[in-house]
């Protein structure tokens, strides 16, 4: 898997595999960040969360688009290892990123000290971990005002109702093959 764009852009990522782990492929990928950048991300800015990280595409991507810092949130041992090994040999500096090999319910139940800009959730497919990992984004600040909240899941998803999370607005549902991406962000006050 190539890194597509930014200063990484054609660096390899080594990836892993384990039940439930899917990689992002090139096409979702691009589609992800053309609607971000679309709604006025700008990269410089912006602090990463990368929430079931797996190959940690998602994030290594918006480091190489010049994201200011990426916070990796990955279970799976060997997977967050070759997150390491992949920052490392592409040349990332380490205070531009970190890897968090732990269940990231544990992480995200903690109050966040500084909330991120964007959230990347991929969660596995049929497990119904979105709901809750938003709950809990919400719930203790890991969201920035007027961040963006972009998930990746299955597309036959049934879509958490509105209630759930009345602060957030639904501002992009798009499928593409097998996949669907969600963004969400806080409604603003006026």
């Amino acid at each position: 898997m190539r890194i597509i764009a930014g200063e990484y852009r054609g660096r390899v990522l080594k990836t892993t595999s384990a039940p439930g782990y899917r990689p992002a492929t090139s096409k979702v990928r691009q589609a992800v960040f053309s609607m971000l950048e679309a709604r006025g991300v700008y990269w410089p800015e912006c602090r990463i969360l990368d929430l079931f990280a797996g190959s940690g595409s998602l994030a290594f991507e918006a480091l190489s688009r010049g994201a200011e810092e990426a916070w990796f949130v990955e279970m799976n041992k060997t997977a967050a290892k070759l997150i390491n090994e992949n920052a490392q040999k592409i040349g990332i500096p380490s205070n531009r990123y970190r890897v968090m090999a732990e269940d990231l319910f544990k992480i995200i139940s903690r109050r966040a000290a500084e909330p991120f800009d964007v959230i990347f959730i991929d969660p596995p497919y049929g497990k119904n971990f979105l709901t809750p990992a938003m709950k809990a984004v919400l719930k203790n600040g890991w969201l920035a005002e007027g961040g963006i909240i972009c998930a990746e899941v299955e597309a036959k998803l049934d879509l958490p109702p509105e209630a759930d999370h009345p602060e957030l607005e639904l501002i992009a549902n798009k499928a593409y093959g097998q996949t669907r991406i969600l963004l969400w962000t806080t409604e603003e006050s006026e």
